[in-house]
């Protein structure tokens, strides 16, 4: 007898993992389709007194279950911490919505007073932020601390709904006397983008009390870092700043580094894989040298970073008596760089603080016409942007060039419109590369080697356009001519072949450009000429694999 109590006991564990004042089904993997599906759940929810949080997470929940818990919830006054990331596996996405929105009006009815709420790695998109957006409005997120919302593809509409919300809530909470102080804040992997950051930007600057900031993978370029730079300046307790993966160019970066030098408690700063640039870093490089006096780790890897730029940095870190780590992996240092920066570091006594530079990409050929490029690049971009408005095109898109107009100012905005007439007028102005049309209608060996991978990749798809198996004439010149413009491309040491196989996948559509390239109308033409193009000898061999596992989708 006593064995099977200890066994009922181990197991009721095992299924609930019960801490004080909590109950948790966590990754449990249950299939939650309707009220007689929770039975057991809803029973125990009911019996616990003090409840206080309750663990969702791995299981999947449909509206109807959904529905019961929320009503054995109505009486959970002194609830405080929802853990519901990963409970909508396989479910519609119009079923998201309505299963919030009952599990949040619970919290409502029951007067609780939350702390955190986790609901990441819950593919709901922009309607499933309407289906907590009541909830965050209320008075039962006043009093809210942690907010985790990563990898719900929340998108531009989903980014903007929340930080009104947000807004929303701090007015209320400092009209009853308590303003929202929201210390954690987590939104990974959501194309928040441009639009989507400033919306936050401005929810993060009333609220004034983050501590930690966790932002990576959202296509957020530099109007949308500036406008959280701007941000962060108004939060002076912040400890944690993470936008790993996000494209801040120099101009983002020193807006960065400018809003850094108004922060005393910064930690953790992972700008990595965000193309800070060498001019961007050594911006950085000067703030933490002036300040951040408890910096712990520094993450810059894979910013194209120069040889100078990463040996300011080594020298600004010497004086942190904190730090833990500085990682500059991924940069462009060369192997004699790379040498001279262990060489620094080692001498001032802090070398195994320096993290693996084993991705190093070498150091670039031309240093001052790569900085120029890149420059004219962000220029170019914003000229897009102001003409972005008169085109036809997707409607975030346009909506986001517009703000980014506005931030940029009037004078500057005159100043691009008038060299954008101008390079309009000179399409082959010599500092810039060429494009695809021009190549095409003049096609020379200097041209073909300023191609990117990306103007190379559509130069392929339009030249196998015309390709037909049938007309043998037709076939051999469209063959001969890619086999010629790309063995050429391959044979060059600055050609990426790997970004012309990410190139290629855009344009036909098989993955998603951070760029907003679109994709094109694929014909059998270039499907057959790019079966072609893998079986030749300049082909990589490891780039195949990539093409087959994407096709053969």
């Amino acid at each position: 007898m006593a064995t099977d109590v200890v066994a009922q006991l181990a197991d009721s564990l095992a299924r609930t993992g019960v801490e004080e004042g909590e109950l948790s089904y966590k990754g449990q993997g249950r299939k939650l389709d309707n009220a007689q599906s929770v039975e057991e759940i809803v029973k125990e929810i009911e019996e616990f007194q003090g409840l206080e949080a309750l663990r969702l997470e791995g299981n999947t929940i449909g509206v109807e279950a959904a529905q019961a818990i929320a009503k054995a919830l109505e009486t959970k006054s002194h609830f405080k911490f929802c853990y519901w990331s990963d409970m909508f596996t396989g479910r519609l996405r119009s079923e998201i919505p309505p299963a919030l929105n009952s599990l949040g009006d619970a919290l409502m009815t029951a007067g609780a007073r939350l702390k955190v709420l986790d609901l990441s790695d819950n593919a709901f998109g922009p309607d499933g932020v309407k289906g907590i957006e009541r909830l965050l409005k209320s008075a039962s997120c006043h009093t809210l601390q942690e907010l985790k919302l990563n990898n719900c593809g929340m998108g531009i509409g989903g980014g903007k709904i929340l930080a009104a919300a947000l807004t929303e809530c701090h007015k209320k909470s400092s009209a009853a006397g308590a303003p929202l102080r929201l210390k954690v804040f987590i939104a990974g992997r959501n194309r928040l983008e441009n639009d989507g950051a400033k919306a936050l930007a401005q929810a993060f600057q009333l609220m004034g009390s983050l501590e930690e900031v966790h932002m990576p993978q959202n296509g957020i370029n530099h109007p949308g870092v500036t406008a959280l730079a701007t941000a962060m300046q108004h939060n002076a307790g912040l400890r944690v700043l993470n936008l790993n993966d996000n494209t801040f160019t120099k101009k983002g970066a020193i807006a960065m580094a400018q809003a850094l030098k108004h922060l005393r408690s910064v930690q953790v700063i992972n700008f990595g894989d965000c193309l800070v640039r060498s001019e961007g870093a050594i911006a950085i490089a000067e703030t933490v040298s002036e300040g951040l006096p408890i910096l712990k780790e520094l993450n810059l890897s894979f910013g194209e970073i120069t040889e100078e730029a990463a040996l300011a940095v080594a020298h600004a870190v010497k004086s942190k008596t904190h730090l833990e780590k500085l990682d500059l992996n991924g940069n462009s240092l060369g192997e004699e760089g790379c040498e001279a920066l262990k060489e620094a570091m080692d001498s001032m006594k802090i070398g195994g603080l320096l993290g693996s530079l084993s991705d190093d990409e070498g150091e670039p050929e031309e240093d001052d016409d790569d900085d120029d490029d890149e420059d004219e690049e962000e220029e170019e971009d914003d000229d897009d942007d102001d003409e972005g408005t008169d085109e036809e095109g997707e409607e975030e898109e346009e909506e986001e060039e517009g703000e980014e107009d506005q931030e940029d100012g009037e004078g500057e905005e005159e100043e691009e419109d008038d060299s954008t007439g101008e390079k309009a007028s000179t399409p082959a102005a010599a500092p810039r590369p060429p494009d695809v049309s021009s190549f095409l209608s003049f096609p020379s060996p200097d041209k073909l080697l300023k191609l990117d991978a990306m103007k190379t990749a559509e130069a392929f798809l339009k030249i196998s356009s015309v390709y037909k198996e049938e007309n043998e004439e037709v076939k051999a010149a469209v063959l001969d001519s890619i086999d010629a413009v790309l063995r050429k491309a391959f044979s060059s040491p600055s050609f990426q072949g790997y970004d012309f196989v990410s190139s290629l996948l855009v344009l036909l559509g098989l993955i998603k450009s951070e760029d907003k390239v679109k994709p094109v109308r694929v014909v059998p033409g270039q499907l057959q000429a790019l079966e072609h193009v893998v079986s030749q000898d300049y082909f990589p061999r490891e780039s195949v694999a990539v093409l087959e596992a994407f096709m053969s989708r």
